[in-house]
């Protein structure tokens, strides 16, 4: 009997020592391979780019995850009870491993033969979504159980949970409770209905099958059991869980709502985080605050829109055409233009129905511009186009087929305040006001012209408008440059010839000056070489440039002679609200002295202040006298700007500003057409202009225009541009620098000049 014990004794122990060796190398082999659990104490969730409007409000998000990661203090007992009740209602009495629930499955796997993930914890399902993966072998369910185990030695129950959360999948690209809150419900967690929470937390399960959107019958069976799941769990009463039973589903898949429409720049504030910072940037939960001011962004849209609206009324009603098999609930809309059904007309209006049901009146006088309709322009069944005014009122519309842009600027460091590069972005995300390549036309003449001031010109110089023929080499016939209106003046000053757009005294100044400092004038603005034609066409803006570019342009009149450099992001924050960027702009300083100008933090200046000043003399007088007085309805002293309107009407410009804001208004067709006659720079851009800045300036104090230093004001002739007599009732008062003002007295009849000079005097200067 002893050495039957004793053989027994050495066969189990072989036996237990056969079975132990291997696990015991199996743990350690595992061991080895297991992910540093440590990395949970700073983990990163996988969050969409946000970008706001400096004042705060959400432009635009991109991110292939939905994800809005909350401290677990802010998640709702009542939601956290669901979940437990749903995946693991002994969380916070197991050590991370539920043995009884893996024997179950074991147990099943054995009568059965089929694998199934039942048994696993929360604590195992974030070891799952943040260490390990998906891959269902024996292996990988051992370094689970391991990690579980480590996880609950290191962490907190609240910790974990808060992993899990933050980190589960809950359909339509939804991750985490907050973001599943907004997906489908569009609501806040503490905004939630017990309903809600249980229909929640059933989706983990399986987000596919139980999802409320594409199969709400079984999302309605999974979601009675977790209410039944809290009850039997004493989370919920009786009377509690009968009434979330009777709710019907309130799910509805909700779509992240922009509070401000800036889609043309949140696709730059895009291309500029990918290039920054590759993939990583839709992923890692950057917020975005950019330069644009929200109210100015929404006034430079509704200018926009109602300038192209207003060309295209002008030019007449398009019949829309809709195919007879077309879907009026699925027609999109365009811009401010929604699809609308004609319901009924009659002689003094049209009453039409929307895509939502609502019904809308079109009085007579919203569609005058159309023709009468009782003349049988609308009739009943008709699917038409219609906007809302400012007023409230609906208006019979059509979607414009020419297009627009426009800009605004801080002047001072660059600042972009609002921009738009089209009617629709959906549409045509061609961005109109960075990408363009449009000849200025006449916008570019401030070129010219503070080229010829600072060759010794002044306002009042004299410049003969008259017929000139160019030979041009290589072609067989001349150019013969005209006037807009076909006509010319004689001798002509400068300050004239600006405020009333006159081509051939560019063009005649140009050619006296030589092309060569008209260009390098130019790229001290900011061209480029490739943009600048090296001929007299120059004179007119044959080059090209963008609506940013053609604001940076004149921002330097705006700021007292310096060049900015646009700019759009403010700054960056991390996920966790950490500053990782600042913007730094060089900023204008009309105030430093030349050696404070060498700092960096400063742009440079590129024009001196005397010219900067008589630049801006001139630039006001286009709007009080000239091309721009459109915009006198604004009824300041201080704007100035420099419409533009290219051959054949094919670009309408209006460059303007005041002191703490310059602005660009584009409007041309993509192809190139031309936008018909009389549609210049003052008729069909400068509306755009007038109507944002009326809202830009609004309670903003005049600016006066000062006189620096080495600026003189003297009496002339306008028609000689020299000193008069101060009893000349002919005679007007002119800026000069310094160093140009005017020797000699115009002649006066059988008057000598000396008797002219015993007058009062005729000059002023500022030194």
């Amino acid at each position: 009997m002893a050495k039957i014990l004793k053989w027994l004794t050495i066969f189990f122990l072989s036996a237990t020592l056969s079975a132990t060796l291997p696990a015991i190398l199996l743990y350690n082999k595992l061991s080895a391979d297991l992910p540093d659990i440590k990395t949970l104490h700073n983990v990163q969730y996988q969050t969409p780019l946000s970008i706001y409007t400096s004042d705060n409000l959400l432009i635009a998000q991109f991110g292939e995850k939905k994800r809005i990661p909350v401290n677990i203090e802010d998640v709702p007992q009542q939601l956290i009870n669901a979940f437990l009740a749903a995946e693991d209602d002994s969380f916070y009495e197991h050590p991370g491993v539920d043995f009884n629930g893996l024997l179950r499955a074991g147990l099943q796997l054995a009568l059965t033969g089929k694998k199934k993930q039942g048994g696993s914890t929360i604590t195992m399902q974030v070891t799952r979504n943040f260490l390990l993966n998906n891959e269902k072998t024996y292996t990988r369910k051992l370094k689970e159980i391991m990690l579980a185990l480590k996880i609950e030695h290191e962490y907190s129950k609240d910790k974990i949970l808060e992993l899990y959360l933050n980190q589960i999948f809950m359909g339509h690209r939804a991750y985490g409770i907050a973001a599943a809150a907004q997906v489908y419900y569009g609501k806040a967690l503490t905004d939630l209905s017990l309903a809600e929470y249980a229909m929640i937390a059933g989706l983990p399960k399986a987000p596919s099958l139980y999802n409320p959107i594409t199969n709400e019958a079984r999302a309605l069976e999974r979601r009675n059991y977790v209410l039944h799941r809290m009850l039997e769990l004493k989370h919920i009463t009786q009377s509690d869980y009968d009434d979330a039973l009777k709710q019907r589903s309130t799910a509805k898949l909700q779509f992240v709502t922009p509070e401000i429409s800036a889609l043309y720049l949140a696709e730059m504030v895009r291309q500029k985080m990918l290039e920054l910072y590759g993939e990583q940037a839709y992923t890692s939960g950057f917020k975005v605050y950019t330069t644009l001011n929200g109210a100015l962004q929404t006034t430079a849209n509704q200018a926009l829109n109602n300038t192209l609206h207003g060309y295209d009324e002008r030019h007449g009603y398009r019949r829309p055409s809709v195919n007879k098999d077309t879907d009026f609930h699925e027609l999109p809309v365009i811009g401010d233009t929604l699809p609308a059904l004609v319901l009924s007309v009659n002689s003094n209006l049209a009453t039409a129905g929307l895509q939502d049901q609502t019904l809308i009146e079109i009085p007579k006088e919203n569609m005058k511009w159309t023709g009468s309709i009782s003349s049988g322009l609308l009739r009943t069944g008709d699917i038409v186009r219609v906007r809302q005014l400012p007023n409230g009122s609906w208006a019979l519309t059509q979607v414009p087929e020419v297009e627009g842009a426009f800009v605004s600027l801080n002047p001072t460091n660059g600042a972009i305040l609002a921009l738009t590069g089209g009617f629709d972005f959906f549409r045509n995300k061609y961005n109109r006001a960075t990408q363009s390549k449009r000849q200025p036309g006449s916008g570019f003449k401030p070129i010219i012209y503070t080229t010829a001031l600072e060759q010794g010109y002044t306002p009042a110089s004299l410049i003969n408008d008259a017929p000139l023929v160019i030979d041009i080499p290589g072609q067989e016939n001349e150019w013969r440059p005209e006037n807009y209106n076909k006509r010319f003046y004689g001798p002509t000053s400068i300050r004239a010839a600006i405020t009333h757009s006159r081509n051939i005294i560019s063009i005649r100044l140009l050619k006296e000056m030589g092309i060569e400092k008209a260009v390098a004038t130019a790229l001290r603005f900011g061209f480029t070489e490739e943009q600048i034609p090296k001929t007299l066409s120059l004179a007119l803006g044959s080059g090209y440039a963008s609506p940013l570019q053609m604001a940076r342009v004149y921002a330097t009149f705006a700021n007292g002679g310096f060049l900015i450099k646009p700019y759009f992001i403010e700054r960056i924050e991390s996920n966790e609200g950490e500053s990782i960027y600042q913007a730094k702009p060089a900023t204008a300083c009309p105030s430093c002295d030349s050696n404070q100008l060498l700092n960096r933090s400063y742009a440079p200046r590129i024009i001196t202040p005397q010219i900067c000043f008589l630049m801006n003399s001139l630039l006001r007088d286009v709007v009080q006298h000239g091309t721009a007085t459109g915009a006198k309805v604004l009824g300041r002293q201080d704007l100035a700007g420099k419409t533009g309107t290219t051959n054949e009407q094919r670009d309408a410009w209006f460059n303007g500003y005041a002191q703490s804001n310059v602005a660009t208004a584009w409007v041309g067709f993509d192809d190139f057409s031309p936008l018909g006659s009389a549609e210049t720079g003052g008729v069909a851009a400068l509306p755009m202009w007038i109507e944002f800045m009326r809202v830009a300036l609004k309670d903003r104090p005049e600016t006066p225009l000062e006189m620096p230093e080495g600026i003189v004001k003297a009496f002339i002739s306008p028609e000689t541009g020299l000193l008069t007599a101060s009893a000349n009732k002919g005679g007007i008062w002119e800026f000069f620098q310094a160093e140009h003002v005017p020797a000699r007295f115009a002649s006066s009849g059988n008057s000598s000049p000396d008797a002219d000079r015993s007058d009062e005097k005729t000059t002023e200067s500022l030194f």
